[in-house]
């Protein structure tokens, strides 16, 4: 996932895009607080773009507070993005989506993870199953557990491309998802889905696990749905909520 934050942007290499890409790298978490970023020169050259629009880029970032740049030996650039804003930067990503682009995010995801589901089917093994397991161990919110078992049962499918699209999807769609589990029942619903796909993969049984991803990929878009709604709604006491006054 983090090749994907700094891979090449093409033809469009402007600064607004580089700043754009490292933003949504925050967002995703692979780029976390106290992270070092690659120099001017090097983001310039993974990024396929001029090294005055990758300096322009880390301009903004830090006008924003989300990178700060030391000098000395042990210098450099480094993320300044606690987990309380990166949530807020996942929040305002999913304000600024419209449903139609939300829901076509879903599809896409869904389609991708049902079929390493399936595959992973097919060919895991038993050890291969243990570390599936492995990944829903841990303490803190799922958010994270659950992507990281996502993220394996993708590795399963032994599909180094759909491995890298799932990859792609995930650091688009998963922050997103990340933010419903501050609500506990949500998570314990997903984990105890996880469970179950990888009681069908054990099984190799391809259909249940396809079933279950599908499950729990619409049960997060419905809510995605729900908060991306809540998030639209204005303020109370804003312009918008109070009355207009009669004239005349």
């Amino acid at each position: 996932m983090l090749a994907t934050v700094f891979a090449p942007l093409g033809e469009v290499g402007k600064a607004q895009r580089v700043e754009d890409r490292i933003v949504e790298g925050i967002a995703a978490g692979v780029l976390i607080d106290g992270d070092r970023l690659p120099s001017e020169a090097e983001l310039a050259s993974a990024m396929g773009v001029a090294t005055v629009t990758a300096r322009e880029a880390l301009v903004a970032l830090r006008s924003r507070g989300l990178v700060a740049t030391r000098r000395g030996r042990e210098g450099g650039t480094f993320i300044t993005a606690p987990a309380g804003r990166r949530a807020e930067l996942v929040r305002n990503r999913l304000r600024r989506m419209s449903r139609v682009e939300l829901r076509d995010l879903a599809i896409h995801y869904r389609a991708i993870a049902a079929t390493a589901a399936e595959l992973a089917a097919d060919s895991a093994g038993p050890d291969d199953v243990e570390v599936l397991r492995r990944t829903l161990i841990g303490s803190g919110r799922g958010g994270a557990l659950v992507g990281e078992f996502l993220l394996e049962l993708a590795a399963l499918s032994q599909s180094a491309r759909l491995t890298r699209e799932f990859g792609r999807l995930h650091k688009d769609f998963g922050p997103l998802m990340s933010l419903l589990h501050e609500d506990k029942d949500f998570d314990t619903a997903m984990v105890k889905l996880c469970e179950r796909i990888a009681d069908a993969i054990a099984a190799a049984d391809a259909a249940a696990a396809r079933e279950a991803v599908i499950a729990q990929i619409r049960t997060g878009l419905v809510a995605l749905i729900d908060e991306h709604s809540r998030l639209a709604e204005p303020p109370a006491g804003s312009e918008r909520e109070r009355p207009q006054r009669r004239t005349g």
